[in-house]
């Protein structure tokens, strides 16, 4: 195993750790930082996430630099991606952080493209993550980092920035689903 895909498993073993001290009853207090008081779970959930997070760019650089790009890591860093997210949003819905509308129409969007990619694979098409997708990975991976953090330094300003975050990430969620639906609308229209 090479080491970009041992960075993307090390990604996903981060997620049940990133759970367990957001979800786990650890009374470890609060901890007042730059404007936001916050549980010490929540903050140290927060670093936990976005190391993970960090780790996403790790893998796919080394992966093209040294060409260690494989179907192993084909099909697991997209999967540690949509784990990694939808575990955090699921977190913020519990500690009512994040609407659970806003919460279900991101997953539900993963869903579908993720549907989508295995329709496309049986045809013998690869859809590669385009532009617009990363942008969506990494407005998701901004707001989840605000929201965990409580906002963190914008509460000094009384700037709602983790709110406002997590709509820019919904409005690039919607689009980039869209993006991916209409350039390959062919597969639903094809008879085989």
């Amino acid at each position: 195993m090479n080491l970009p895909n041992k960075i993307t498993i090390s990604r996903i073993f981060m997620i049940p750790v990133f759970m367990v001290v957001m979800l786990a009853d650890f009374n470890w207090g609060d901890i007042s930082l730059l404007g936001a008081v916050m549980p010490v779970t929540h903050f140290v959930g927060a670093i936990i996430f976005i190391i993970a997070s960090t780790t996403d760019w790790v893998d796919g650089y080394y992966a093209r630099k040294y060409n260690l790009v494989t179907n192993l890591g084909k099909f697991l860093d997209p999967l540690a991606d949509k784990l990694l997210v939808s575990a955090a949003l699921v977190i913020l819905v519990g500690i009512d952080a994040a609407p659970s509308w806003i919460v279900i129409v991101i997953i539900s969007r993963e869903f579908a493209v993720t549907g989508l990619r295995l329709v496309l694979a049986g045809g013998g098409e690869v859809v590669a993550a385009n532009q617009l997708g990363k942008i969506k990975t990494w407005t998701q991976i901004i707001a989840i980092s605000a929201l965990l953090l409580h906002n963190i330094l914008f509460e000094l300003f009384s700037i709602p920035f983790a709110d406002i975050a997590l709509w820019v990430a919904l409005f690039f969620t919607i689009w980039s689903g869209w993006d991916y639906f209409n350039k390959n609308k062919h597969v639903f229209t094809d008879s085989k």
